[in-house]
């Protein structure tokens, strides 16, 4: 019986470590890498002293718009890793891409590479724009509106009976693995449905008029009307069973 009570107690407490190891403090000293959504993302950059602030996308993308006092650093870039190196390990960091995907990648790359402090903008700037935050303009920016909500409900009225939408970037790596998929979904239905791909970092104005704050984003038209949408991945099996549209 004490034996077992002893091999209990030994469970318990090795669990309650193991729990306590998982929720990073800065404390005692342990990592934090963390997913804040924009309000929470907002304060926490105002509240720290010191804060680097850095914008992991391409440089066309830092210029159209992005957080005040961010530097750029794209991620997809292979001075990337070089970069790193010049951030202070010492001083709280924060991340941000367009949607997240991207930025939650680098934090994972500098909480790998001993950073301590970590934050990512659930959402990116999508998510950022869309609570109200400002952006600001690089110098080299140049207005490019893109498609208006007139020219996509022109598009959709000269559609067959069934238009399907992918809004998608040419960097989202769920919009690239999902393309193939939909490209045969429609094919096979090819007389009755189409597909009409939006770029998400050409048609801003379009993605703000439609309150689309992130992608991957799949939208169904019958007739111009909507009647299914989809917010992230989705594979075949779980498209067909929700459109239900007959080969």
């Amino acid at each position: 019986m004490k034996n077992f009570i002893s091999i209990s107690a030994f469970v318990l407490l090795t669990g309650l470590a193991a729990c306590q190891s998982k929720q990073g403090n800065t404390a005692n000293g342990a990592q934090i890498n963390a997913e804040l959504n924009a309000e929470e993302y907002q304060q926490k950059l105002a509240a720290t002293a010191n804060a680097q602030l850095v914008d992991v996308r391409t440089p066309g993308e830092f210029e159209q718009g992005h957080i005040k006092g961010s530097v750029n650093a794209n991620i997809s870039s292979a001075d990337f890793e070089t970069y790193m190196t010049k951030l202070d390990k010492s001083k709280t960091v924060f991340v941000y891409c367009l949607s997240g995907g991207r930025s939650s990648s680098a934090a994972s790359m500098l909480a790998d590479n001993g950073f301590k402090e970590v934050y990512n903008l659930s959402g990116g700037v999508m998510k950022w724009t869309a609570a109200g935050n400002e952006l600001e303009a690089g110098a080299a920016a140049v207005e490019n509106p893109g498609m208006s909500l007139t020219d996509f409900n022109a598009k959709l009225s000269t559609s067959p009976a069934y238009v399907l939408v992918d809004y998608n970037a040419k960097w989202c790596k769920p919009c690239i693995k999902m393309l193939p998929m939909l490209e045969a979904f429609v094919a096979k239905r090819k007389d009755k449905l189409s597909m009409l791909r939006i770029d998400a970092d050409e048609n801003k104005t379009l993605l703000k008029e439609k309150h689309i704050e992130a992608i991957p984003f799949l939208e169904l038209y019958e007739n111009g009307k909507l009647i299914w949408h989809h917010e992230g991945e989705i594979d075949e099996a779980t498209l067909i069973k929700e459109l239900k549209i007959k080969d």
